[in-house]
């Protein structure tokens, strides 16, 4: 069908359109939510900007177009004889081992083979970089120092040794990379398989090999003592070699992520050019079970709760920047029954769709599942610490022995029929919950919705009853009498005290929370200050007795006054004086009076 006869189809109406084939058709910034396109042929299809919400591409078969395939095969055959000249010019470096009337040209031979093999050997064991490196290294210097030590080439035969070094380094790579992609693009974009692009490579190898000893030989470069046949047949060996060994290295950086991962997504997003888009697509709940999706641009497209499930070539679509950019995430997502036991700290989970998976034992400490769906899920014994689950969907999921210490959840996070005999809210298995016993039914749900309604406040010095209420009383006018209760109150020991406030769960509860802490600071102070004055006012009696009998007895009486534990001291010494605070000072004027009139009357004496 051509594209405007489906977007008009569906615009009447129509949603099913399994197995039709859409071929390069242009859906560009298309609403085309809710449809079937199961078993459709959608290669180098534009999707680019459309919204795809819920739309269903199970067994659909995206990727390049055979004009495509085509257009790519002649690119890679350009880069396969590329690197086959590469290699050849190689073996020519290699094949002055031969040469009888030149030690230093011998010499640079040797040390080319030496730095081929190093290039070779760490090509293999790291990557094409580390090779190159190598290839130019302290080994190598190392080595054609000693060569031209016993030889005694000289300096002639260390710069030629030198030479060879990088000229290894320069080749080795230039080999490398062009045939490294040339293979891969074979193997990702037409499907040919590394075969095919290895038979290419060497091909082009011998008869790069076999062109650069004619010219060698044509313009008087045989080497001395040995056939011309003999050597042009040791150079096109050592490129061929050269070439299906790169060929080999290419199948490795298509299958393992980690070498050379710069390299695989040029690759990737070269053989994704003219292949199925949906780029900056609304993919949300798109359903892509079963479906073959190598070379096919993912890049920015919204993939909040995207099926993938046994999903063939993902590894090969080009992942921007989404979830799919994870190898071990990609993974769980085509197959979420592997899962158990893995090791996903800090993964970026946001909206992925594993619904099933099988994550016992899985520790997915601090790692991020908002937005995503982990729907009938087996989370046993798994260590969700710390999570970030807002709005993350764990309805009849099994959460048993599960460690959920700090997890990050709230009003959005569903929780709904919960598989759940017992939980612990810190590692290492402490702080069961329940302490003993198992979860009735509904019951872990009931415990942690309970944390979307109420408010926590702490208390670190004690805690003044007189005033939490009437703070409660006054943020609860100001906030149009919004209903405000004291559910529970926890005393943790050393003076800690925990009060969760339960309020309607569409209140603000960041404004209520910082209006309850800073009013409850203010009227604490005032109770205090009160308490202070009453103690005060019921010592004025005493202290004005006591103050007439020791200025009688010519007495020094000093007090003083204690605003921590409300205490107060008495000191009694030869000269009458009496210190205090300013609180103290300003209740005790009237002793203050009375202590100089005594005082006064004393010295009169």
């Amino acid at each position: 069908m051509k594209a405007a006869e489906v977007i008009q189809e569906y615009k009447n109406g129509r949603r099913d359109f399994r197995g039709e084939s859409l071929q390069g058709r242009n859906f560009k910034n298309q609403d085309l939510s809710g449809a079937d396109f199961s078993g459709c042929d959608i290669r180098g299809a534009n999707f680019s900007g459309a919204n795809l919400t819920e739309v269903k591409f199970e067994k659909a078969k995206a990727g390049l177009r055979k004009r495509s395939v085509v257009i790519l095969l002649l690119v890679a055959l350009v880069f396969v004889v590329i690197s086959s000249f590469f290699s050849a010019f190689i073996g020519v470096l290699v094949a002055s081992i031969f040469d009888q009337s030149s030690t230093k040209n011998q010499i640079a031979g040797w040390v080319s083979l030496i730095s081929l093999l190093f290039f070779s050997i760490l090509t293999w064991r790291k990557n094409i970089l580390a090779g190159a490196v190598a290839a130019v290294g302290g080994i190598v210097g190392g080595i054609a120092g000693a060569v031209a030590a016993v030889t005694g080439a000289g300096a002639g035969g260390i710069v030629a040794a030198g030479v060879g070094a990088i000229s290894i380094a320069i080749a080795g790579s230039g080999a490398g990379l062009v045939g490294t992609v040339a293979v891969a693009v074979t193997g990702v974009g037409v499907g040919v398989g590394v075969g095919v692009g290895g038979i290419a490579v060497a091909v082009a190898g011998v008869a790069a090999g076999l062109s650069v000893m004619v010219i060698a030989v044509e313009t008087g470069a045989t080497v001395a003592g040995v056939g011309a046949f003999l050597v042009a047949a040791f150079v096109v060996a050592v490129a061929v070699a050269f070439a299906l060994f790169f060929t080999w290295i290419g199948w490795l950086t298509l299958k393992k992520e980690h070498r050379d991962p710069w390299l695989r997504r040029i690759v990737i997003a070269f053989a994704s050019v003219g292949g199925t888009s949906f780029f900056q697509a609304n993919l949300n709940a798109t359903d892509f079970t079963g479906a073959t999706l190598k070379s096919t641009n993912f890049n920015q497209a919204k993939l909040k709760k995207t099926i993938f499930k046994q999903a063939i070539k993902l590894e090969l679509a080009r992942p921007g920047k989404t979830l799919l950019i994870n190898p071990q995430v990609r993974e769980l997502l085509i197959n979420p029954s592997t899962g158990a036991g893995q090791d996903l700290t800090k993964a970026d989970l946001r909206g992925a769709n594993l619904d099933g998976a099988n994550l016992q034992r899985t520790n997915l400490r601090l790692a991020d599942l908002s937005q995503a769906s982990f729907r009938y899920a087996n989370l046993r014994e798994a260590n969700l610490t710390e999570i970030n689950a807002v709005n993350a969907d764990l309805s009849h999921a099994t959460l048993t022995e599960a460690c959920v210490e700090n997890w990050n959840i709230d009003a959005t996070t569903q929780l709904e029929n919960i598989d759940c005999q017992y939980v612990y809210l810190l590692n290492n298995q402490k702080e069961r919950r329940p302490s003993s016993g198992e979860f009735q039914p509904g019951e872990f749900t009931k415990l942690f919705e309970e944390v979307f309604d109420t408010v926590d406040l702490i208390f670190r010095d004690g805690m003044d009853w007189k005033a939490l209420m009437n703070t409660l009383k006054e943020v609860q006018v100001q906030n149009e009498d919004t209903p405000l209760q004291v559910q529970t109150i926890e005393n943790k020991g050393d003076g800690v005290f925990i009060v969760k406030v339960h309020v309607p769960p569409d209140a603000n509860k960041e404004k209520i929370h910082q209006e309850l802490t800073e009013i409850y600071q203010i009227k604490a102070q005032l109770t205090a200050q009160d308490e202070q004055l009453k103690f005060l006012r019921e010592q004025n009696t005493d202290l004005t007795e006591i103050i007439k009998i020791q200025a009688q007895n010519q007495t020094k009486v000093e007090i003083s006054y204690n605003k921590q534990d409300h205490s107060q001291t008495i000191n009694v010494g030869q000269d009458f004086n009496i210190n205090a605070t300013q609180e103290s000072t300003v209740n005790l004027r009237d002793i203050n009076s009375s202590t100089q009139s005594l005082g006064e009357k004393h010295d009169h004496q």
